[in-house]
């Protein structure tokens, strides 16, 4: 039976927050964000109806902290939990705390997050679904020798991947066998510093891999659809820098293909809400599960763009009880859409953290442009949450057309006081592998030295935002005029200004 959600916690921070208040409110809901303390005049928390300090900047003392969560929905009257991405997204123990508190969870079921967050048992059950895998091998009581074994049956080069992992982390590819051991090693300490869970397994490393996942969406009623799929193939240390819908390298044979082996994998595991199976696919035309993300992931605006549709609206919907409001026929994508995560960091500085004060912030606005953001001007980027500043998708009716919007965009935006990385986002996207779409997933790694453009003159804007920053510094009513040495002007810290880099 359906039922009418009304007010929903959303246990996160940041653009995603900013994100699933907006669907609430547009679906009439309210919103009640939670923060800690450095997080207490956050974008997200002035754009929500209520908002409930949860503790001290650490994570593992708020955004971490189920029982806070979970006792601010009940105190606050919230009938459901959005959990959005990252922190405690993918945590069944979470999950299963909601639903055992009465409130409804936006997103799978337990069962399902603990399914496919153990990558191994997430391998045996597409394996039972007749799911593609990549040729690998898996064994809990595994011991190096075992590895090894495997290693030269499964041929080199391979890669060693923890089996509770994500992010990028726990994973070494190995191409010389004498370096197997130093990797597993390795990826085991690192798998156990951050996920508890020392397990890895082996697959076949596939070079000039294309990085191609689907989006699903599953109600309670058994219907299960994709809503196509997303290129993230621009990637560094397996992070997701630029991503697109549709991909440059499907044909619509090879589209319905993985959309169908996506919807399987989904049913496979009883999936119900927003979910992404993320496949590796070869030029020749194969493609392989590689894991399925029991979450909103960061790039959904892209699809949302080519669909028309809205997935955290469908999230709430489903997680109501009610049924899907269209079949797989009426999803039919048009255009292409391009986003770019803009993030607080020095590329030239190998993509460092720029921790500091975001002076101004001004985004991008125009047709065919939308900003994802939690940041806005007077922040500060901190060292306790991931430096993105905002994400910038942008939609056209061709891929060469999104490009340009792009570049269009990524020009217009204006942070001052921190370094970015839109320098390099634009050489990115002017390198002529991209712009043919063929860039596969060691693009960035092997054409690192070509992104990183020499820093930048000052621009003409970035002197005109100092002016006015300085303007509005002025006591009301006075007369008083920095001068180019005083300490406080913005033209004495003209080395700190940056537009868009």
């Amino acid at each position: 039976m359906s039922r009418r959600l009304t007010k929903c916690l959303i246990a996160n921070r940041g653009e995603i927050a900013v994100r699933v208040i907006r669907a609430c409110h547009e679906s009439g809901m309210h919103a009640v964000a939670v923060y800690s303390d450095v997080d207490a005049n956050a974008r997200h928390v002035q754009l929500a109806d209520e908002a409930y300090a949860i503790g001290a900047a650490s994570p593992a003392d708020s955004y971490l902290n189920a029982t806070k969560l979970i006792d601010v929905a009940r105190r606050s009257g919230c009938d459901c939990v959005h959990p959005g991405y990252g922190f405690l997204s993918e945590t069944e123990t979470f999950a299963a705390a909601v639903l055992e508190a009465g409130l409804v969870w936006i997103g799978p079921p337990p069962d399902a997050i603990r399914l496919m967050g153990v990558k191994t048992e997430a391998r045996a059950r597409m394996q039972q679904a007749g799911v593609p895998l990549v040729p690998g091998f898996q064994a809990d009581d595994a011991d190096d020798a075992a590895f090894i074994a495997a290693a030269v049956t499964i041929g080199y080069p391979v890669m060693v991947k923890a089996a509770g992992g994500g992010g990028g982390k726990g994973i070494r590819v190995v191409y010389d066998p004498a370096r197997l051991p130093e990797a597993l090693a390795g990826a085991r300490r690192e798998a156990e510093h951050a996920f508890g869970d020392p397990r890895l397994f082996l697959e076949k490393y596939i070079e000039a891999a294309r990085h191609v996942e689907i989006q699903v969406i599953a109600d309670s009623h058994g219907h299960t659809l994709h809503l196509f799929e997303r290129e993230c193939s621009a990637q560094r240390r397996h992070q997701k820098i630029v991503e697109e819908s549709p991909s440059p390298l499907l044909t619509p044979e090879r589209r319905a293909r993985m959309g169908a082996a996506a919807v399987e994998a989904a049913r496979a595991v009883g999936y119900t809400n927003a979910g992404t199976v993320e496949f590796i696919a070869t030029p020749d035309g194969a493609f392989y599960f590689l894991e399925m993300n029991t979450r909103l992931q960061v790039e959904h605006p892209v699809t949302e763009m080519v669909t028309g549709l809205d997935i955290v609206k469908l999230q709430f919907a489903v997680a109501a009880g009610e049924p899907l409001p269209l079949a797989q026929a009426d999803v039919q994508p048009r255009g292409h859409a391009i986003e770019c995560r803009v993030y607080a960091e020095d590329p030239r500085n190998n993509f460092l953290p720029a921790i500091g004060p975001v002076l101004k912030f001004i985004p991008p606005e125009g047709p065919g442009v939308r900003v994802d953001s939690g940041v806005q001007s007077g922040d500060t980027i901190t060292i306790h949450y991931d430096p993105m500043i905002a994400k910038i998708i942008v939609y056209e009716a061709t891929r060469a057309a999104a490009i340009d919007r792009m570049h269009a965009a990524l020009d217009r935006t204006v942070i001052l006081g921190t370094t970015t990385n839109i320098p390099f986002l634009r050489a990115l996207l002017a390198h002529p592998t991209f712009a043919a779409g063929e860039v596969d997933t060691r693009f960035v790694d092997t054409h690192l030295a070509e992104l990183l453009p020499d820093a930048p003159p000052l621009p003409d804007a970035a002197l005109i935002a100092a002016a006015l920053e300085d303007w509005h510094q002025q006591p009301a009513g006075s007369d008083r005029r920095f001068a180019p040495t005083d300490d406080a002007s913005p033209w004495a810290r003209g080395d700190s200004f940056r537009i868009g880099g």
